[in-house]
């Protein structure tokens, strides 16, 4: 197979992984003119809940406002996080900040952007992890059309002799 990666999506949520996310997004694109989708979700628990709230103190919460900050400060975050730490890369580097469930808009995102191939950390920021995989990451690694790579750290999963 003489398969061609053009596009890598670079799933990160800002938790301890994202900076060995992108590391292994940037080491697969090396040397090619692969361009590499940074991609955050905000969850849609967040959301709900800050719709709920609202609605309780309507004049000093507005969901739209909540969306907009958030958009904002995570693309400040990325944008940063680029500049820091991959510089020298940032012209094949975009990024891109979704409101949904995790794994539906990765899933989506993967059709809509043609993404060739979907790096992110088997763990985050959920705080519902499973044994193995985040739930987020389980769904995208059964149903992703696309291969998938596991960024894990090394130390996190040592097997005991």
């Amino acid at each position: 197979m003489n398969k061609k990666i053009q596009k890598i999506l670079a799933c990160i949520d800002f938790s301890e992984y994202s900076l060995m996310v992108l590391e292994y997004a940037v080491a697969l694109a090396e040397e090619s003119t692969t361009d590499i989708l940074v991609y955050n979700v905000i969850n849609q628990k967040d959301f709900n809940m800050v719709e709920t709230v609202s609605r309780y103190v309507p004049n000093q919460l507005h969901v739209e406002t909540y969306i907009k900050d958030q958009k904002k400060e995570r693309e400040g975050r990325i944008r940063a996080l680029i500049k820091e730490n991959f510089f020298e890369n940032k012209s094949n580097m975009h990024f891109k900040v979704d409101v949904g469930i995790p794994s539906e808009a990765i899933l989506k995102t993967i059709e809509t952007e043609a993404i060739d191939l979907v790096v992110m950390a088997n763990k985050g920021r959920g705080n519902l992890s499973r044994f193995l995989f985040g739930s987020a990451a389980e769904k995208v690694f059964r149903h992703s059309p696309v291969p998938v790579v596991n960024v894990r750290e090394r130390k996190n999963f040592k097997r005991e002799k």
